[in-house]
């Protein structure tokens, strides 16, 4: 469970940021905003509903038209749309051996808005955002997040002094050589929005059932196309994001 005292301080650090709509450069915001930004636990009371898929991704074009993303807005909008298979049936296209990353809207180069399904027992490898904002809403069935500490990631005071030690024990940019600390292990049922970044951690998502498939919503923002992945030992290399189908029609190796 997230500190709420924390969430509001941290919200008032994003106010501080320079806001300045005609300068800012949204990118470099929306980085920014992931050293704060810490998630909401319901719609906000006052915020618009968004009752299709369709209206979904309207009022996400609509945030993401200023420099300056409402990010609580964003966040809002995800928790505020309820689930209908008869809108995102045709974006679930699964695999047999994988889960699958199924790009419903590219958001102008601003987002991506994606549909994952996953098969029975699937699971992705322990991974990280590349800086960017991660939201999951449960479509469909019910999934697992596993949360790890982000290793050699200074996330607070603590943790700063903590890198630094380590930073004089190891070569630069090599990762420490034990196992990985999880610090979460959280069901996300239909409807629910998990939210991650690079400064809440790493994340393995599995679909525990062996009856049942998966579906989730992800918006991503800004939109990367590599992130890094971690072994048990903490290890990390870099893979390459792709999509295995594109607005519904599976793609080519060429196109992903």
């Amino acid at each position: 469970m997230v500190n709420q005292s924390t969430c509001k301080m941290a919200l008032s650090k994003i106010d501080a940021i320079d806001t300045d709509i005609e300068h800012i450069d949204q990118e470099k915001y929306l980085r920014q905003a992931t050293q704060y930004y810490c998630a909401l636990e319901k719609p906000l009371k006052y915020g618009p509903v968004v009752e299709t898929l369709p209206d979904l991704i309207s009022a996400l074009h609509r945030e993401f038209e200023s420099n300056y993303v409402n990010i609580e807005m964003v966040n809002h909008l995800m928790l505020s749309y309820k689930s209908n298979p008869k809108e995102w049936r045709k974006y679930a296209k699964f695999d047999r051996y994988t889960y699958t990353r199924n790009l419903v809207d590219a958001g102008n180069g601003r987002f991506n808005l994606l549909i994952l399904c996953w098969g029975e027992g699937h699971s992705s490898s322990v991974h990280d955002h590349a800086d960017s904002h991660c939201f999951m809403k449960m479509l469909k069935g019910e999934l697992r997040e596993k949360r790890y500490r982000y290793p050699n990631r200074a996330t607070s005071s603590e943790d700063q002094q903590q890198h630094q030690q380590q930073q004089q024990q190891h070569e630069h940019g090599e990762i420490n050589d034990h196992e990985l600390q999880e610090i979460g292990d959280t069901p996300i049922p239909v409807n629910d929005v998990a939210y991650i970044n690079d400064n809440l951690g790493l994340h393995r998502v599995e679909n525990p059932s062996h009856a049942d498939t998966a579906v989730s919503l992800h918006l991503y923002c800004p939109p990367f196309d590599t992130c890094s992945i971690f072994q048990d030992n903490g290890k990390k290399a870099t893979a390459k994001v792709t999509f295995w189908s594109k607005y519904g029609v599976r793609t080519k190796p060429t196109e992903q």
